[in-house]
């Protein structure tokens, strides 16, 4: 037992880089844009399969590529799919909110109706209009989610709201 405990502490920055590069990749998948999360990933894949190839040897460092590789491919698997179906689909990170698709010359019969903001508008977000979900966009003030708000403009497809005060 004492000699599996060394070689896990000897070996302890692989398996951290190893780790922490999958996990990384699998949170690059659900963030948007290809960003820090993924680049941070595959630094660190590349620096544990680095620090195997020079300390046991190019075997070694090939069969820890393979096995990072399948590693991460499974790991992002199981995340889509629980993202699609499992318990990951019902948390936050996932939105399951839709809009309703309006016809453009139906937005101007929405001049001077009141709703409410259905997500945060930062100044673009979704305000529900008798039972209908709408992307609008503020006047480019920061509002919170349950604002009382009222449709001043319309745009095209472009619907502005304005906070009812009181």
């Amino acid at each position: 037992m004492e000699g599996v405990l060394d070689v896990i502490l000897t070996n302890l920055p692989l398996i951290l880089c190893l780790i922490a590069g999958v996990g990384l990749l699998v949170l690059e998948v659900f963030v948007p844009g290809f960003g820090l999360p993924g680049v941070s990933g595959l630094i660190l894949l590349s620096a544990g399969i680095v620090i195997t190839w020079r300390t046991y040897g190019p075997v070694a460092g090939l069969a820890v590529t393979l096995i990072a590789l399948a590693l991460a491919g499974i790991s992002i698997s199981v995340s889509i799919k629980s993202a699609a179906s499992g318990k990951l689909s019902r948390s936050a990170l996932i939105l399951n909110d839709v809009t309703q698709p309006v016809d453009h010359e139906e937005n101007d019969a929405l001049l001077g109706k009141e709703g409410v903001t259905a997500t945060v508008l930062n100044p673009v977000g979704i305000a529900e209009f008798d039972g209908v979900r709408l992307n609008v966009v503020s006047e480019g003030a920061y509002l919170e989610k349950g604002v009382k708000v009222r449709v001043y403009r319309v745009e095209g497809a472009k619907i502005t709201v304005r906070p009812i005060e009181g």
